[in-house]
């Protein structure tokens, strides 16, 4: 709590208004609940403090959540809900050269730069970004910039980011720094929000169970708090396989993974660690629907994931995939490109439904009674049948992969 008073410089700044940014509900194990419970208690008494979480395209937050996030002592009426189709402002757009050069020519349109409305409001003394710095398939790692320009991003920017990092592939991006994304959004953050009074908080953590480790936090505005954050990253938060998984399992908390949008996780964070026909299950009790809101679910659920190439293909056939990109690339993202099988155990979803987005799919209970989460460690399992089997109990806290693919 002291750095976090050192940070605002409490006493030398009249800060008489301040915005708040953490991530929502899906980053439960960022840290980032209780430090910006902390920074509400030490702002509280001489400032207004708003709150807004980072939703991106995700579903806002139940009471429930925003309690178990954020604790009891922060007012329900000091939080904004960010809406990623109606409350946000161009201000920018990156040009298509620019676009066409760190894409290496796989995109050349200009990206427009859509953020909330509230971030630009003048009345705000300071903006506090506050988020976790992890493995991240379309940027390569969270956070920093991504925060404004995804999290309180609108659906241009979202769209055209998800489809260039798509297009790029997650392969080469993901648990590295200066991906095709991170270098469009360090030009926005250069060209269109530097006179913004923003300052970023960034955590590295890990878990062991419920309890959640931070390793470091990094606080400051200019970008080697991110370079720093993301070597820290790399060394906690990547696991390297020493030979290719035959078979992994996946359990996905029903309080975080609701929908196979953020589950999903399960699937681009382990690709690199499996090996050709391989398997990977996923033990999904609380996912009941494939997209976070109703327009992404229909299309999910029209074109399912089929894999990179065919999902391409849609796009320059179907208007309705043109104009949602970030669909696109969660089709790409979420498919295995036949390279291994991919098994969804649920139970608030129909056999189905499953099997209608190109998915097997398996009955929780029976699920339960060959990998029971209780009775798994995070790491190589042999099951009673003598199986072998990797488990992971938190794919949103790390990256899986093959050292030689890496």
């Amino acid at each position: 709590k002291k750095a976090l008073e050192c940070s605002i410089e409490r006493g030398k700044i009249n800060l008489k208004k301040v915005l708040l940014i953490p991530p929502d509900f899906t980053r439960l194990h960022s840290g980032a609940g209780k430090i910006t419970a902390m920074y509400y208690d030490i702002l509280k008494d001489n400032s207004q403090v708003d709150i807004m979480p980072a939703l991106g395209t995700h579903e806002p937050m139940s009471e429930q959540e925003r309690i178990e996030m954020f604790g009891n002592d922060i007012p329900k009426e000091c939080f904004i809900v960010h809406n990623w189709r109606t409350d946000v402002v161009k201000i920018g757009r990156v040009p298509k050269e620019f676009v066409e050069e760190v894409s290496e020519g796989l995109l050349n349109e200009p990206i427009d730069i859509e953020i909330n409305k509230h971030i630009l409001d003048k009345s705000y003394d300071l903006i506090i970004s506050i988020g976790q710095v992890v493995p991240h398939e379309v940027i390569g790692m969270a956070n920093y910039s991504k925060n404004i320009f995804v999290g309180c991003g609108g659906s241009s920017t979202i769209n055209k980011s998800h489809m260039l990092g798509a297009f790029y592939g997650m392969e080469r991006i993901m648990g590295k720094d200066n991906s095709p994304v991170r270098k469009v959004f360090d030009y926005a953050e250069e060209h269109f929000i530097k006179d913004l009074p923003l300052m970023y908080v960034l955590t590295v953590t890990t878990a062991k169970g419920c309890n959640v480790l931070m390793h470091g936090l990094f606080i400051g505005r200019k970008r080697h708090i991110l370079e720093e954050a993301v070597k820290l990253s790399q060394e906690k938060n990547l696991t390297f396989a020493d030979k290719p998984f035959q078979k992994v399992v996946v359990f996905l908390d029903e309080k975080e993974f609701k929908s196979t949008w953020l589950g999903n996780k399960a699937i681009y964070r382990t690709r690199m660690a499996i090996a050709d026909g391989g398997e990977l299950i996923i033990l999904a009790p609380g996912v009941r629907k494939f997209g976070e809101d109703d327009e992404n679910d229909a299309l999910i659920r029209k074109y399912g994931y089929v894999g990179r190439e065919k999902v391409l293909e849609l796009v320059n056939k179907n208007e309705d995939l043109r104009n949602n990109l970030s669909v696109a690339a969660h089709l790409i993202h979420g498919s295995s490109d036949g390279r291994f099988s991919i098994v969804y155990a649920v139970d608030k979803l129909t056999k189905n439904e499953v099997e209608s987005v190109n998915y097997k799919y398996m009955s929780l209970k029976d699920a339960y009674i060959l990998y029971d989460p209780k009775k798994l460690k995070d790491g190589y399992n042999t099951l009673d049948n003598g199986e072998e089997i990797f488990y992971i109990s938190n794919p949103a806290l790390g990256l899986w992969a093959d050292r030689s693919k890496f």
